[in-house]
């Protein structure tokens, strides 16, 4: 195994996201969606990490590519189920990122999609509480913040440990994160007379 520690957290990842995704699948659907996908690439990311060297360099890179595409559909669905008035902005983002990932393997890519969607999700929440106090403003925006923090980390390439790198704060950096949209998911998911659903 490569990098344990990497893989166990990445793994931690995708248990929280599953949970998170089967307690909103019945309110907030585009939400549940986007952590489905999450705990997708949080499964392959980790078994990437942990196994790249036992890999075939062709499993290798499909595992990879699997990855990188399940976050940017998490991405998708998350900005999706913020308003729909987004959904023609987020079908084009979506196949723009996986166009260009198709070629490209850097994970500054995955995380500047992903960063415009938080973006976003803080502008559209910010209205909220400007317009009407939406109690689930707070969280989301403190999930942005934290989330930001996270992603400066990983690219930082910041190590407290050589058994902990910066791969591994930054996936402990995102349980809190998650754990923090999720909260604000259910608070968005209670405040509307209707479940909020891609749609069709």
């Amino acid at each position: 195994m490569s990098e344990p520690t990497t893989l166990v957290t990445d793994y931690l990842l995708f248990v929280a996201a599953l949970v998170f995704a089967v307690r909103l699948w019945r309110g907030f659907r585009a939400w549940s969606l986007a952590f489905v996908f999450t705990a997708l690439a949080s499964l392959l990311g980790g078994t990437y990490h942990g196994f790249v060297h036992v890999l075939t360099p062709f499993a290798a890179d499909v595992t990879w590519k699997a990855t990188v595409f399940s976050i940017g559909l998490a991405s998708f669905f998350f900005l999706l189920g913020t308003a729909h008035a987004l959904a023609a902005f987020a079908v084009v983002k979506l196949i723009l990122y996986t166009s260009w990932m198709i070629t490209h393997d850097a994970f500054v890519w995955v995380i500047l999609d992903y960063g415009v969607t938080l973006l976003i999700i803080a502008a559209v929440q910010i209205a909220a509480w400007i317009r009407e106090r939406a109690p689930s403003a707070p969280w989301v925006i403190g999930s942005i913040a934290v989330s930001i923090i996270g992603a400066l980390v990983q690219a930082s390439g910041f190590t407290l440990h050589r058994h902990f790198n910066h791969n591994d704060l930054y996936h402990v950096i995102q349980l809190v994160a998650l754990w923090l949209l999720y909260r604000g998911g259910r608070l968005m998911m209670s405040s509307t007379s209707r479940p909020m659903t891609p749609p069709t």
